[in-house]
């Protein structure tokens, strides 16, 4: 018996070290990091400074990869259906891993599909409006927009970000009818506010801060709990009077389901890294970005948690996440 147990450890020890190796090897060759975004939105900006960062720390490249649209459904599948090797990322959004899964058929479960290595930083939201729109401050455009119903549009970076779903909680509590045209991105939709096109967004506000600053878009209120020191003038919607308005896009970074724990510990060391540099910090205070420490089972926990929150807040107000 003893010549049997010292066979079988003997052979355990041998299949794990292949796997010991190929974790102290990694990686060994370039990373992808998919973007469920469009090019030039917030998303895009962080996930370019995350790659860039992460790369560094890795000692290998990290590529950006954008695959938007379906409510950041087609990228996430995407990462959902690679080998789960660690050299396919993800940078997860609530549209793509709770928000889309609850609201329409993906071929993916939101988290039970995913490993996440840890959040990276949330983003809060800005109400902004075009110059054209004759509302200077919040209680002035809820009383246009109450003279109105159903004539003002609202710009979205998709069905089920947070910009659609902090307009539809706007909507919800100032008791308004805003219209949702959503777009594959941030970027485009911040084009077309600039343009007059659509006159009211509830975007990331480093989608939309340079053209605040231009002139090219009024800010009303922040939904964050204290204003923004790029725009000390601007009130929280707290100060501006809808307390319950808090919102923002929060981002983690995720890999396919059955990744090799080792290699996810070594992607949450490289990640923690990155958050602890003051390169990054720099990158994420020039975006109004607040970083998040979360790693792992606590990032599950997290993303579960929002999940649930949200759906209790799609019950309340009756929103609808799909046109």
């Amino acid at each position: 018996m003893n010549t049997l147990r010292r066979i079988l450890l003997a052979l355990a020890l041998c299949m794990m070290l292949p796997r010991a190796m190929a974790a102290d090897a990694y990686p060994s060759h370039p990373l992808v990091l998919i973007n469920p975004y469009a090019v030039g939105g917030p998303a895009d900006l962080l996930g370019r400074a995350l790659a860039k960062e992460l790369g560094e720390v890795l000692g290998q490249s990290v590529i950006v990869e954008n695959k938007p649209g379906g409510g950041a459904s087609i990228g996430t599948a995407y990462v959902a259906k690679a080998a789960p090797d660690g050299y396919t990322l993800l940078l997860g959004t609530a549209a793509a891993h709770t928000v889309t899964p609850a609201a329409t058929k993906v071929p993916y479960k939101g988290i039970e599909d995913f490993e996440f290595v840890g959040m990276v930083a949330n983003v809060p939201n800005i109400l902004t409006v075009h110059p054209s729109v004759p509302a200077h401050n919040l209680k002035e455009f809820i009383a246009l927009a109450r003279s109105q119903p159903g004539k003002l549009n609202y710009a979205s970076a998709g069905m089920g970000s947070s910009p659609h779903i902090a307009a539809e909680m706007f909507k919800y509590y100032a008791k308004v009818d805003l219209v949702h045209v959503p777009y594959k991105g941030a970027a485009p939709a911040v084009n077309d506010m600039v343009a007059g096109t659509v006159a009211v967004g509830l975007l990331n506000i480093s989608a939309v801060l340079p053209f605040i600053k231009a002139g090219k878009l009024r800010a009303l209120a922040y939904a964050n709990k204290e204003r923004s020191p790029d725009l000390p003038d601007v009130p929280t919607f707290a100060e501006a009077g809808l307390s319950d308005m808090v919102s923002g896009s929060w981002y983690s970074l995720a890999v396919p389901a059955g990744t090799p724990a080792a290699v996810v510990d070594k992607l949450a060391q490289a990640l923690k890294t990155v958050q602890e540099r003051p390169e990054f910090k720099k990158i994420l205070a020039a975006q109004n970005a607040i970083a998040m420490p979360q790693q792992k089972q606590q990032a599950t926990d997290y993303i579960r948690a929002d999940g649930e929150q949200l759906a209790a807040l799609v019950k309340a107000t009756g929103m609808k996440l799909q046109d």
